[in-house]
């Protein structure tokens, strides 16, 4: 799939987006690996879209959808909804899981960075273990673009591996939540898996995420750290 018609055009400087960091998702095999790691779940889909009041007529922006659960889960019950990620091997993954239920979604090859909505302003955008494929000055830019395709008074969501740890204690933590979370190989993501995560990837700090949202132009409504290692917020745009 070549990128999509909703993206702006990217000077010689910017971000390599399309060459994320991490697990290898490259083939149709790993992705679908990816998806039974991360435990696909369709009633924790409708148990969030209700709490960001996805109904009938919403339009919602999924940011970095990967394999098109929250998407599809949004189309079913009526919303306008729109998946975008930079893996052609995630959005045909994510296509046809849409085709086996039904769900017309809209599915956009593009970047937190370059993507430009081009439907009507958005009701609710989300982003759920993806941010953390930025460094910080990237993930300020992405908020931005978020930002800027929301309605004022607009929901936004953010889920990921984002730390509230102190920073002295920061070995501690990460230790125990790579030997905690690793699982053998087949049977989720290894304790390999989180390592590399920890070593390449770019997880941030709760307190400079907070400093990110609100330059971004968001209100937080709330936080809440279900471990020492991820992270929610809600927000609403200003």
């Amino acid at each position: 799939m070549p990128r999509s018609d909703s993206t702006r055009p990217r000077p010689v400087w910017f971000f390599r987006e399309y060459e994320p960091v991490g697990i290898d998702l490259g083939s149709p095999a790993a992705v679908a690996a990816y998806d039974r790691n991360q435990g696909t779940d369709p009633d924790a889909d409708d148990a969030l879209l209700d709490r960001l009041g996805v109904v009938t007529g919403t339009r919602l922006v999924d940011l970095a959808c990967g394999t098109g659960s929250l998407v599809i889960r949004a189309a079913r019950r009526g919303a306008e909804a729109h998946g975008v990620d930079v893996s052609e091997e995630m959005l045909a993954f994510a296509q046809a899981r849409a085709k086996r239920v039904g769900a017309g979604a809209h599915w956009h090859r593009a970047g937190f960075l370059d993507y430009a909505h081009r439907a009507g302003p958005a009701d609710v955008v989300t982003t759920k273990s993806a941010l953390h494929q930025l460094p910080d000055f990237w993930k300020q830019q992405a908020l931005l673009n978020a930002a800027g395709m929301l309605r004022p008074g607009g929901t936004f969501y953010l889920w990921d591996v984002i730390f509230s740890f102190e920073p002295a204690e920061a070995a501690e933590h990460l230790q125990r939540w790579i030997e905690t979370s690793g699982r053998p190989e087949g049977q989720g993501f290894t304790r390999a898996d989180f390592e590399a995560h920890v070593r390449e990837e770019f997880s941030t700090y709760a307190w400079v995420l907070e400093g990110m949202l609100e330059r971004a132009g968001f209100d937080i409504v709330s936080r809440a750290s279900r471990t020492p290692t991820h992270d929610e917020f809600l927000c609403r745009r200003r």
